[in-house]
């Protein structure tokens, strides 16, 4: 009998059928009587004193319910730790602020909350409400903010958020035996997230006074920060995550859940918020940008001996998860080469701007950015072709990162990945207009999943099996659209042998699906997916060992598959599952199982030096592209991609062709056409008619190159494949460009503005 009946197999999601109908619920789409509707009034300044609030006259509008400023909170200064305290505790803690309070540190902060009868009333009664401000000067540059006094962001003189440095080797004596060096300064911009559903939540409080949360969210274990802004239990919050219309790392940080939760307690009434698609762009969080600077020395056999690297993050107005990006960014720096001299320096701070944190490939983007351009010359310069260099140089089985994780014991799948990817381009395309150009261009990236190995992480997930032999699962897993409830239905379906058909699986409520963690860093297939395979195992087990006794067959010898218990000598001698289920059931023997998955634990750092291993492990991966430049305009039109990934394991062939031609997509807008314009903390593209985003006559079909080496630390030997998708693309992309006219572009993105300037045209 075959090894595997679903592994691999091209399932659809269980979601898959009603959003096709169009029948999904999303938040938005949820409404209770007697509900009220919440609006959020936002400051107008980047930087100001707030002189007074007067909300007399929105108080006494007709149909105003409620109208709470930072008085009316219970606990408006949250400080949120990402870390036990240590040496570099101070450097996990962010504060933010519920309400405004004192003064304002970005356009769009949050001053006051209105609950109203209608929408319209809502925002009436927000025009009425009178704030005065006292504009201060504020600071927008990260650069100038890191100098000694400069404008003081926060409520500390300086607007240091953290600083993280890897060291490996002398990068002096490095850089004296290098026979090329090559040095550039890259930029990359503000980045929104651009999901189709905006933020939207619906509060109520139930007969028990418990505040319930119905929210778009990647995190449901929010109802811990929920219920200290309220100043109440935490098991008086229960948090609902609905299907999201994606999150891409947006929904991670807490959204519209206080605000939801301040006016229901207040108004003691159902409230609904949804921000527009105007107040998503200008309120919620961004991709980071970073001013990055790199030295790459290397030896004229095309040996990558030494990089210095300095990276300067923008923050924004406040902390949020900045620590975090930055440490991943320093992990990253030098890229997936095994390289003996090694000099990093990371530093965020604090602006003026829209503050920035988690966006889809979390720290580990940007440098991506920078070290494959950095390669790629190299390359040029030693007249070496762009997979030979990559070959010569990137980390294999026993190699190790800067940091001085060595990867001992865990296959590395660069070179193949970055070969097939270059393969599968195929033959190169012609063009009969003479003015465009055609190029091509290959960079290789990594990324971890799950999160960073100091963090004690944890899944919790919980199987039962029904007297029918149908299954049920209970998982506190949000699904942004990744398929993240489907693996779980798949791997509950190979070790019980039961059809896809015959699971149903309940996810992510705060009350009755056991904590799963969030649905971010790649983790979800990592964690709850061991979560859910340990319980599955254990009820196999209790199912094989009473299958034993019936069939009179050691345990070893039985296969379960097909809704049967087989002998596997002899496929003709079997009972039916749902038999043994009704023995075990008729015995007292429990059906269910609620296991836990415990990540790999290492110590928290001492210091802002980075050392050893961060992570638990690191999916590798290559993109290679083919463009066409128009060398009169500026327009490049990318023909050719592909993406290329070591996955371990195949849990479900779509979800993973999926993500990995949904990363692709989704950052060659990084690469060509998105920028948040920020001008002294302005937001100059508040929409997508200014925010421009691929479109589907932008995007050429993705050829996907599957490789399944086992060496993951998921279930069966999978790695996660979600951020990973999309890190190497933008830089496979301007290193197409350089191929096609000779240019580099070292800020991202290639608009045909900066390419036209670039080739002298302007």
């Amino acid at each position: 009998m075959s090894d595997t009946a679903v592994l691999g197999t091209r399932a659809p999601k269980a979601d898959a059928w009603a959003k096709a109908k169009g029948s999904i619920i999303y938040a938005d789409d949820f409404s209770m009587p007697g509900m009220l509707y919440g609006k959020v009034l936002r400051s107008p300044y980047p930087a100001a004193r707030i002189l007074s609030i007067d909300t007399i006259e929105a108080e006494k509008l007709r149909g105003v319910q409620a109208v709470l400023t930072a008085k009316d909170v219970p606990n408006n200064n949250i400080r949120a730790k990402f870390g036990q305290s240590t040496n570099i505790g101070s450097q996990f803690e962010g504060l933010y602020r519920v309400l405004a309070e004192g003064k304002v540190r970005f356009v769009g902060e949050p001053v006051a909350l209105v609950a109203a009868e209608t929408e319209k009333i809502a925002e009436k009664a927000l025009e009425l409400i009178r704030v005065d401000y006292d504009p201060l000067p504020g600071v927008f540059d990260p650069i100038e903010a890191m100098q000694p006094g400069a404008y003081p962001v926060g409520e500390s003189e300086s607007n240091l958020v953290s600083h993280f440095k890897v060291r490996k080797g002398d990068v002096d004596k490095g850089f004296a035996g290098a026979d090329v060096i090559v040095e550039n300064t890259y930029r990359v911009p503000f980045v929104d997230h651009a999901y189709l559903e905006p933020e939207s939540g619906v509060a109520w409080l139930d007969e028990d006074d418990v505040v319930n949360i119905r929210v778009s969210t990647q995190v449901i274990e929010h109802f811990r920060g929920v219920a200290e802004v309220l100043g109440i239990p935490q098991n008086k919050v229960r948090v609902i995550g609905t299907w999201l219309g994606g999150g891409f790392g947006g929904k991670e940080d807490i959204t519209v859940e206080s605000f939801l939760a301040l006016l229901t307690v207040k108004t003691r009434r159902p409230v609904k918020l949804t921000y527009t698609r105007e107040e998503s762009i200008l309120a919620h969080s961004k991709r980071h940008p970073y001013v990055m600077k790199y030295k790459t020395g290397a030896t004229k056999e095309g040996k990558i001996i030494a990089v210095e690297a300095e990276l300067v993050s923008d923050a924004g107005a406040y902390t949020y998860l900045t620590p975090w990006v930055l440490l991943y960014s320093a992990v990253n720096a030098a890229g997936p080469y095994d390289i003996p001299h090694v000099k990093v320096d990371a530093t965020a701070v604090l602006t003026n701007n829209p503050f920035t944190s988690a966006n889809r490939g979390f720290g580990a983007i940007q440098p991506n950015f920078a070290y494959e351009s950095q390669v790629d010359e190299l390359a040029r310069a030693l007249n070496m072709d762009p997979l030979e260099i990559r070959r010569k140089n990137c980390l294999r089985t026993g190699g190790s990162l800067a940091t001085g994780h060595t990867f001992d014991g865990t296959y590395v799948a660069l070179p193949e990945v970055a070969e097939k990817a270059w393969e599968a381009l195929g033959p190169e395309s012609s063009t009969p207009e003479k003015h465009k150009k055609i190029g091509r261009g290959l960079a290789i990236g990594m990324m971890s999943y799950g999160r960073l190995t100091f963090l004690h992480d944890t899944s919790r997930s919980y199987v039962r099996l029904e007297l029918d032999g149908s299954a049920v699962i209970r998982c506190g897993v949000p699904d942004l659209g990744g398929g993240q409830a489907s693996a779980l239905c798949h791997i509950v379906a190979e070790e019980l042998g039961i059809p896809l058909s015959k699971i149903k699986i309940y996810i992510s409520d705060t009350a009755l699906t056991p904590l799963a963690g969030t649905t971010t860093a790649t983790r979800q297939l990592f964690m709850s997916g061991n979560a859910t395979l340990k319980a599955a195992r254990e009820l196999k087990s209790r199912l094989l060992k009473k299958a034993s006794e019936l069939m009179k067959v050691a345990v070893e010898d039985l296969i379960v598959r097909d809704e049967k218990i087989f002998d596997n000598t002899a496929p003709e001698h079997f009972v039916p599952l749902k038999e043994v289920i009704a023995v075990c059931s008729s015995a007292g023997e429990e059906m269910f199982c609620e296991a836990q998955f415990n990540a790999p634990f290492t110590e928290v750092p001492g210091s802002e030096l980075i050392t050893g291993r961060t992570f638990s492990d690191f999916t590798f991966g290559a993109h290679a592209v083919e463009v066409a430049v128009d060398t009169e305009t500026g327009e490049v039109e990318v023909l050719k991609l592909v993406s290329s990934y070591d996955v371990g394991k195949v849990i479900n062939r779509l979800n993973v062709e999926g993500q990995m031609e949904g990363g692709a997509v989704y950052c060659l807008g990084y690469a060509l056409t998105e920028e948040l314009v920020v001008e002294k903390g302005i937001t100059r593209t508040p929409s997508f008619s200014e925010y421009l985003l691929p479109t589907a006559v932008d995007v050429p079909d993705v050829e996907t190159v599957v490789l399944e080496s086992g060496g993951g630390l998921g279930p069966y030997g999978a790695k996660g494949i979600g951020e990973p998708a999309c890190n190497s693309i933008a830089p496979a992309i301007i290193n197409a460009i350089r191929d096609a006219v000779g240019i580099r572009i070292t800020s991202l993105p290639a608009t045909p503005e900066k390419v036209i300037r670039a080739l002298g045209k302007m």
